[in-house]
C-alpha cells in the first residue's frame, strides 16, 4: 500500500444549464455547484463543513462518505453555488407572489413599522427559491466523491515524497551507526587503562610503597565499571532495530503514522543516550548529527496518515 500524508487540496464541480425560450438564447441561464475539500494533519479524524443553507441537509451523508475514506486529518469542506449566464433575473411564479404577499401581511400584523416588499426583494427571494429548488441532491455525493478521489490521489502523491525523504534520513542514520560502531571497544579500552594509570599515579605519591593486589583488584573493578556506563553499542544496537522497522512501515504503506511517530521518540531517546554517555567527542558528534535528522524526520512524519 502506498503512503498517505494529511495534507491535500481538491475541487471539483458541476454545471447544469437552463433555457428559457428556444429563440431566445440569451434567456439561458447556468449554475454551476462548486466544492473545495482541504486537509491538513491532525491526531484525528476531524470534519468540518462550510455549505449554503440549500445543502445543509446534505451534511450527515457528505460526512459519512468522507468517514469512510479517509482516516486521519483535519478535514473542511466547502461548497457553494452560483448563477451565471445573460440571464440572471427569474420570472417569480404566482405561487411564489402569493405566498410572500401573504407572509408580508402576517409580518406587519406584529411589527406595523416594517417596510413593504420592494421589487429587488421579490426578485432575490425568487432566485433563491429557483436555486434551492435545482435538484442538486442527484448530483452532490457523486461531485464529493471526485473531489474525494482526487484529494486521495493528492494525499498518495505527497506521502510518496515523504517517504522517499523518510528513507534518505534512515540511510543517513544507518550510516552514523555504522559509524560509531568501531569506536565503542576503543574508547572502551582507552578509559579502562585512563583510569589505571590514574590510579597508579595516585598511589605513586605514597613515597613508594607497594600496590596492594587488592588494590589493584579493585582499580580494575573501577575501570570495568567506568567502561560499562560509557558504552553505547546498545544504543546502537537499538538504533539499528528501530530504523529497521520504520523501513518495513514506510515499505508497507497504509496507516503508518502513529507507530512512525512513536518510532521516532524512541530513536531520539537513544541518539540522546548515546551523547550523554559519550566520552569521546566523535561519538558526541554522531550524536548530534542523529538528533538533527531525527528531528527532520519528526517534522515530516507529523502529515503521515
Amino acid at each position: 500500500m502506498p503512503v498517505y500524508s494529511m495534507t491535500g487540496y481538491a475541487s471539483a464541480q458541476h454545471s447544469t444549464a437552463s433555457s428559457g425560450s428556444d429563440t431566445d438564447a440569451k434567456a439561458s441561464a447556468t449554475s454551476r455547484l462548486g466544492l473545495e475539500i482541504r486537509s491538513v494533519n491532525s491526531r484525528f479524524l476531524d470534519l468540518s463543513f462550510k455549505l449554503p443553507e440549500e445543502l445543509r441537509q446534505h451534511e450527515p451523508a457528505l460526512r459519512e462518505q468522507l468517514v469512510r475514506q479517509l482516516k486521519r486529518g483535519k478535514v473542511e469542506v466547502r461548497a457553494a453555488i452560483e448563477s451565471g449566464g445573460q440571464s440572471v433575473v427569474s420570472d417569480p411564479s404566482s405561487r411564489l407572489l402569493q405566498r410572500l404577499n401573504a407572509l408580508q401581511d402576517s409580518v406587519r400584523v406584529w411589527l406595523p413599522e416594517a417596510g413593504p416588499l420592494s421589487v429587488a426583494d421579490v426578485l432575490r427571494l425568487s432566485s433563491n427559491e429557483s436555486a434551492g429548488s435545482k435538484g442538486w441532491e442527484e448530483h452532490i455525493l457523486p461531485l464529493a466523491q471526485t473531489a474525494v478521489d482526487a484529494l486521495i490521489s493528492a494525499r498518495e502523491r505527497e506521502g510518496s515524497r515523504l517517504a522517499v525523504m523518510l528513507m534518505d534520513r534512515i540511510s543517513q542514520l544507518r550510516a552514523l551507526a555504522a559509524k560509531s560502531v568501531p569506536l565503542i571497544p576503543q574508547l572502551v579500552a582507552q578509559q579502562r587503562q585512563r583510569f589505571l594509570d590514574r590510579w597508579q599515579e595516585a598511589m605513586a605519591l605514597t613515597n613508594g610503597a607497594t600496590l596492594p593486589e587488592a588494590a589493584r583488584d579493585r582499580a580494575l573493578a573501577e575501570a570495568t565499571a567506568f567502561a560499562i556506563r560509557i558504552d553505547v553499542a546498545e544504543e546502537i544496537t537499538r538504533i539499528d532495530s528501530h530504523l529497521d522497522e520504520l523501513e518495513r512501515l514506510i515499505t508497507k504503506g497504509g496507516e503508518i503514522g502513529k507507530r512512525l511517530d512513536f518510532l521516532i521518540q524512541e530513536l531520539h531517546r537513544e541518539a540522546n543516550t548515546m551523547g550523554s554517555k559519550s566520552a569521546a567527542l566523535e561519538l558526541t558528534h554522531i550524536s548530534v548529527d542523529m538528533k538533527v535528522l531525527i528531528e527532520q524526520m519528526r517534522e515530516q512524519v507529523q502529515n503521515i496518515e
